[in-house]
């Protein structure tokens, strides 16, 4: 290997999540001598994938932690060991694969064809998002026995859950559904699937509550906004959640089922989330020649006087680096992310008028769920991956909580087809945005309700065998920049614009190298805007040096097949 200290480095990137692996890949096949390190002893940063042990030792650096960190107050939960001999336990640490970001990917999403041009899917494995269920709580008026054996009506709560239509063919076959609601669903299924239609009606009614347009505009009745408003995976609260941000979600999901097979339109990577992709864009890139280092970080940074390429339009001065350990390296580009970069952070927050603070909860499950994943349609691939929503109602909310103010609950249960948890075992991902000292307990709620909503006669009651809880910080830049409706994408979340990654953090002269690219926002899918922020950051550096095309590399002679990529 290279002596770190003795090579001028084209490109240092810092960090190893999904964004820099992507980044460190594409610039080491475009012919750039790329070095990336992280300051952890694994790769995947704030979209790790987790054993047990690397778990406990995770929230650990989380708690010691001297300087302010996307993630806080985290802890976990060991259950008592399950005295019944025929109930699951605990496996051994390595049986686990814990994800920090188990997001779904569209099946339209830009990063499919990226990782497919990349020859990355060679590498990788995709497992289908099943049904999609919401909790539903009613209450029925029926004939029941008073104290004296005299019948009388009273009301009686029943609960089950219910399959969110998909699809038109959902619709009809859902005979819960009035034909009156029904002609009300296929108006709203037919705009948001119009590609010439819903653009036009994000421009005059964007700045509207999506809850509100469906009532007065599309009549939806109010049992149904909720299966509508939980396939936008707005983090807001229905009242918040604007047409904006709502329609071309919806136009996104229901436009992508079907294109990898029927009856569902996203995809989780199997072995642990986004670990997975990054991992593999680590290995692609170091094919290329990329070199990679762990548990080194970035200490400081200076820039060299008086060195200078001969381009000083497009390149810039190179920078002496001092690592982890008192090692220094030299580079003309440094890119990384807002806690990847020393006292970038500080910079950010200057940027920053406000902040959403995601709490997460993570619960290892004794039971498979099996109830909840049958094929999602006639000849579809077997799902590994279901969503369970909780509308407030469904909830036991403090008293001091206004029920418009939360926002759905999402439940994302992975079997152990995923490859994170053993056989006869299943893993829940729950989290929310509400900004009260009881959303723990509520996401808590959360699962014990769906217990009780599954529970089938003569089966064991699912048990929480082992849970992890923590707090994950994002940050709302000021200003946005403005967003790219040329291809009709959806736009982001507050809580995901970012100032232009191309250009310094600091503003500081164009011959500063200092990039960065955006953290991954709260979203529970995975944004277009993700890998579009990849590829601003690889165009900047490789301004007019030619070679091959972002993410589109071919086989290496002699490497085909599955070890080339």
């Amino acid at each position: 290997m290279e002596s770190l200290d003795d090579t001028i480095w084209d490109v240092l990137i810092s960090g190893t999540g999904l964004t820099q692996s992507l980044l460190a890949l594409a610039l080491s096949r475009s012919g750039k001598k790329v070095l990336h390190i992280d300051c952890y002893d694994y790769y995947g940063g704030a979209q790790a994938a987790l054993s047990l042990q690397e778990a406990e030792s995770w929230v650990a650096q989380v708690n010691e932690a001297e300087n302010p960190s996307q993630f806080s107050f985290a802890s976990i939960r060991k259950e008592p060991p399950n005295q019944d001999p025929g109930g699951s336990r605990l496996g051994f640490s390595r049986a686990y694969s814990i994800s920090l970001a188990p997001n779904h990917i569209y099946t339209r999403s830009n990063l499919v064809p990226a990782l497919v041009s990349s020859k990355c899917y060679r590498q990788l494995e995709f497992l289908a998002v099943g049904s999609w269920w919401i909790y539903d709580g009613e209450e029925k008026t029926q004939a029941r026995p008073d104290d004296e054996g005299e019948s009388e009506l009273r009301p009686k709560r029943t609960t089950c859950l219910r399959k969110i239509p998909g699809s038109r063919e959902d619709v009809f076959e859902d005979k819960s559904i009035s034909l009156r609601s029904t002609r009300s669903l296929m108006k709203i299924l037919k705009l948001a699937t119009d590609p010439e239609t819903y653009p036009t009606t994000v421009e005059e009614h964007g700045h509207r509550s999506f809850a509100e347009y469906l009532i007065s505009e599309c009549k939806i009745d109010l049992k149904l906004q909720a299966p509508l408003l939980a396939l936008t995976l707005s983090r807001d609260s229905p009242a918040k959640t604007t047409v904006a941000y709502a329609l071309p979600r919806l136009h996104r999901h229901l436009t992508s089922i079907g294109i990898f097979g029927p009856g569902f339109g996203a995809v989780i990577p199997k072995w642990g989330g986004l670990a997975e992709i990054a991992q593999v864009a680590c290995r692609a890139g170091a094919v290329g020649g990329g070199v990679y280092v762990l548990k080194k970080g970035i200490d400081a940074i200076e820039q060299s006087p008086g060195e200078h390429p001969k381009s000083e339009a497009t390149t810039p001065r190179l920078m002496t680096v001092r690592l982890d350990g008192g090692d220094t390296v030299k580079a003309r580009w440094i890119v990384g992310t807002s806690t990847t970069l020393p006292n970038l952070s500080e910079v950010t927050a200057a940027q920053q008028t406000a902040t959403m603070e995601i709490i997460h909860l993570t619960a290892i499950i004794s039971s498979p769920m099996s109830s909840l994943f049958p094929p999602p349609a006639e000849s579809s691939p077997p799902p590994a991956a279901v969503v369970v929503v909780m509308p407030p109602t469904s909830l036991p909310l403090p008293e001091d909580t206004d029920e418009s103010d939360v926002p759905l609950i999402y439940l994302n249960v992975h079997s152990s087809d995923t490859g994170e948890c053993p056989d006869g075992q299943c893993i829940i991902y729950t989290s929310t945005s509400l900004a009260h000292p009881s959303a723990s307990s509520i996401l808590s709620s959360a699962i014990e309700t769906l217990f009780s909503t599954i529970l089938t006669e003569g089966e064991p009651i699912p048990e929480i065998l082992w849970s992890m809880k923590y707090t994950q910080r994002h940050y709302i830049p000021c200003p946005p920049s403005p967003s790219d409706s040329s291809n009709n994408e959806p736009p982001l979340p507050p809580s995901q614009l970012s100032t232009d990654s191309s250009s310094p953090p600091d503003a500081s002269g164009s011959d500063h190298g200092l990039l960065y690219l955006k953290d991954l926002g709260p979203s529970l899918a995975l944004e277009d805007e993700v890998l579009k922020d990849v590829r601003g950051v690889w165009e900047r550096i490789m301004a007019g040096d030619g070679g091959s095309g972002f993410m589109q590399f071919e086989d290496r002679e002699g490497m085909g097949g599955d070890d080339g990529m």
